[in-house]
């Protein structure tokens, strides 16, 4: 009994031990299989979005933060987290995305052949999330003001209406495209044209003859990659305000294939608008070339700028500003489109010819809209485009990539990697050879600014110069100093030594490896022969609405010359 006795506590002491390690293991496990179970709703929730946004006629967009409040357009519950259409505006709850994907129709780039007038197009209205500074057609007093669902709005015309004043006979109302008709290429118009294809017929002009003269379509060619990735937030914008088929993302269809759509709107009234930087507009321009190739000068619109990049000093030559960051609505840079003037822009061939007896390849060439250098800012340009390839991520703010060229500047300073250039180059304008100073640096000017916003030819001081244009098929060649002096030259603390103007300038490279530049494309060079020649002309559009001091300097100086003559 005794022995019994003594071996019955240890068996009693093992329970607790069990019931601790059974409750160890399921405070380990059930955090897991809850993270585990977690996990895999939300991947299925994910794929199921992602069918619907493939098979969707809506252009969806996932968010976890509208910049308003913001409603379901089934459930009207208030939503933080949900997909609104980046093309008729709709905006609903991720449980509510299956329900208004079947229930609301989006904007119809054509019309069905469904025996209506392919001219009649009702409103399409949308309700809810209508702008805060909107107001009705019918009673003029603000919409949208309540925290609820509330009012309508047209996704074609932008009219919005009161829930009690909308009536029968505004349903049924035809749609006049609003503010922006003129802009707009008309469902009807796409659905005609596809039936004169059938028909075999191309006499678009009798089409069109009905808009009047005054119809001007607009065609978007957006660089998502440009301006902080802002690109991709205007894309939507525009597509909200216009027909999605004329917004495009020329990252993903190339400016050749969208311009294809020139060829089906009237001769000589159709206008571009390129939202990127100076080379998005370089690459669009290329492809306005082709087109002339192709024998359909016919169909060449003429181009406007929404500057997005670094430096965009063609976009300041014409008017449309130093950078676009979202300071202005994207309705009033449709308005200065509308405003703007049909100017023409030189283009210049720069061919580079290597030096060498037995040198069988061919001679690179390159189109110039803006400038040509040899020397320390195209030093900057080249070891800054290197670092950017290794890590573009990092070089997507404009003022960090700003102060990246301001570091490598201060570098070259130090350095003076391109010292002594009068001695390794020979130049040529028109034929006839100039003798330069001790210089690092020629550029060769097309437009009036350079290095993010700096007027060179110009410059400062009482000295008199001819003004910079980009129309007379004449460049302005101009040298500097080093890296410091173009800091100098930027903050107006200096001037560049003129050289001079010339309709062909030619520059012999006899010795070493120099860096050079052609509208900001940098690359290393050896002993060659540089001529640029004109090559043709583009059109552009320039808005005069804003201008800068020293737009206004030029001006005036401009029209003393005129009084003097």
């Amino acid at each position: 009994m005794e022995g019994d006795q003594r071996t019955s506590p240890p068996t009693q002491s093992l329970l607790p031990d069990g019931y601790l390690v059974l409750w160890t293991l399921c405070s380990v496990l059930l955090p897991v299989f809850i993270t585990f179970w977690c996990s895999l709703q939300r991947s299925r929730r994910q794929l199921l979005r992602r069918d619907i946004f493939r098979k969707s006629k809506h252009g969806w967009r996932d968010t976890d933060l509208f910049s308003h409040p913001t409603y379901c357009c089934v459930c009207a519950q208030h939503i933080l987290q949900g997909a609104f259409c980046d093309c008729c505006g709709l905006r609903v709850d991720e449980g509510c995305l299956k329900k208004a994907d079947k229930r609301f129709p989006c904007k119809e780039i054509m019309l069905k052949n469904d025996g209506r007038d392919a001219d009649a197009l009702p409103h399409h209205w949308i309700r809810g999330n209508v702008p805060l500074c909107s107001y009705c057609v019918v009673c003029k007093q603000q919409c949208g003001s309540q925290p609820k669902l509330c009012d309508y709005r047209c996704i074609w015309c932008q009219k919005t209406v009161h829930d009690e004043c909308m009536k029968s006979s505004l349903k049924n109302e035809k749609c006049d495209f609003g503010e922006f008709k003129n802009l707009i290429i008309p469902p009807g118009y796409l659905t005609s044209i596809n039936q004169m294809r059938k028909n075999k017929k191309t006499d678009y002009e009798a089409l069109a003859s009905k808009f009047g003269k005054q119809w001007t379509p607009l065609i978007i060619l957006a660089n998502s990659r440009s301006g902080n990735n802002m690109g991709e937030e205007l894309l939507g914008e525009f597509r909200i305000l216009l027909n999605p088929v004329q917004v495009f993302d020329i990252t993903k269809t190339p400016p050749i294939k969208a311009l294809q759509l020139c060829t089906l709107l009237p001769y000589h009234s159709v206008r571009v608008l390129v939202c990127g930087g100076d080379g998005t507009v370089g690459w669009v321009l290329d492809a306005v070339d082709e087109m002339k190739i192709k024998g359909q000068e016919k169909y060449i619109p003429q181009v406007a700028v929404l500057p997005l990049g670094t430096g965009n000093d063609l976009s300041n030559t014409l008017g449309w500003g130093t950078g676009y960051a979202g300071e202005i609505p994207v309705a009033q840079v449709l308005r200065n489109v509308m405003e703007a003037d049909g100017i023409k822009l030189d283009r210049w061939k720069v061919q580079v010819t290597n030096k060498g007896y037995y040198n069988l390849r061919k001679p690179k060439e390159f189109t110039m809209n803006n400038y040509f250098s040899i020397g320390p800012d195209a030093l900057m340009a080249l070891n800054f485009h290197a670092h950017r390839e290794k890590a573009p991520s990092l070089f997507s703010s404009r003022i960090l990539n700003k102060a990246v060229y301001l570091f490598y500047g201060t570098k070259d300073c130090l350095v003076q990697e391109c010292k002594d250039l009068n001695k390794k180059i020979e130049l040529e304008l028109d034929g006839e050879r100039v003798e330069l100073p001790n210089l690092e640096g020629i550029i060769v000017l097309n437009i009036g600014y350079w290095g993010g916003g700096c007027r060179l030819w110009e410059g400062m001081g009482d000295e008199t110069y001819p003004l910079a244009r980009h129309d007379d098929g004449l460049l302005e060649v101009v040298g500097v100093y080093g890296s410091f002096h173009c800091a100098q030259i930027q903050v107006k603390l200096a001037n560049p030594f003129r050289i001079g103007q010339a309709h062909t300038v030619r520059l012999i490279l006899k010795c070493s490896m120099m860096p050079m530049q052609v509208d900001g494309e940098p690359w290393a060079q050896g002993p060659c022969t540089v001529t640029i020649t004109h090559k043709t002309h583009a059109l552009m559009l320039y808005f005069s609405g804003e201008q800068t001091d020293d737009d206004l300097s030029s001006a005036s100086d401009q029209e003393d010359q005129k009084d003097a003559e």
